[in-house]
């Protein structure tokens, strides 16, 4: 069933042209997670500010698979979930969408995009004591990661505070036992963040399988050099390069965006 079939000129005449631009680029992000095998399911959310507009966002319908997003069936929210602009349809929207995210949009306003996933490696990393170790560049490259303990599922918004908090001013955070969470100033920043996130949990998995007697870590010099070369010398450049990559498998790939 596609219940939210044919709504693209519906919902196109009720935005600003940012606004859709906006929605097709989100749209993307997810079809870009999903093709980089970082979905589960119809869980989870990315969430984008609408410009112009700094206490809304856009989020995913629930029940949508990462796949079947598109600009036309993505919902339109305030900051604590009341619906601006729904798409046609019976789906509905997961609270913990707007519990999160929301909750960082809120405080952070140099974040555009929000991604949080529940990845085998992520919530493996996630349930470790250790955390994530510096024991791989893609690691290193991440810098700084914050880590949230464990609530139960996020639709508590007594928890928002303790996010919040926990987050800091980081764009990387580890939900423990949980799953992760990339902030990005754009789709491209935030698609970088959290690919690089996820890989470092699928390598960790890997390393430390052969126990840790046989993992090596890397120095404290080696993390400061690593972590100055991506600032000097790669930067936003190098996720935007990345994601114009990303932008044309996709466009290989999949159908429209639109609806």
């Amino acid at each position: 069933m596609n219940a939210l079939s044919g709504a693209g000129a519906r919902i196109r005449h009720q935005v600003s042209d940012a606004e859709w631009k906006k929605r097709l680029d989100l749209a993307a992000l997810y079809r870009a997670i999903h093709m980089f095998g970082m979905t589960d399911m119809i869980a989870n959310h990315i969430t984008a500010r609408v410009p112009d507009e700094p206490d809304h966002i856009l989020l995913n319908a629930y029940g949508l698979m990462y796949d079947e997003v598109t600009a036309a069936n993505l919902y339109k929210v305030d900051l604590d979930g009341r619906v601006i602009l729904a798409p046609e349809g019976d789906y509905r929207i997961n609270p913990t969408g707007y519990v999160i995210h929301g909750a960082i949009h809120s405080v952070r306003h140099d974040v555009d995009v929000i991604v949080h996933t529940h990845t085998r490696a992520g919530v493996g990393v996630a349930s470790m004591a250790c955390g994530l170790l510096p024991l791989s560049q893609h690691a290193a490259i991440l810098g700084e990661v914050s880590y949230h303990d464990f609530w139960a599922p996020s639709v508590d918004f007594a928890e928002r505070k303790s996010l919040i908090d926990d987050l800091g001013e980081n764009n990387l955070m580890i939900l423990r036992n949980h799953g992760l969470l990339a902030c990005g100033r754009s789709v491209a920043h935030a698609f970088a963040n959290i690919f690089r996130l996820e890989t470092a949990c699928r390598i960790q998995i890997d390393a430390m399988a052969g126990g840790m007697d046989n993992v090596l870590l890397l120095e404290k010099s080696h993390l400061e050099s690593t972590q100055k070369v991506v600032r000097e010398d790669l930067g936003s450049a190098s996720a935007a390069i990345q994601w114009e990559a990303v932008l044309r498998r996709l466009s290989r790939t999949y159908g429209s965006l639109e609806e």
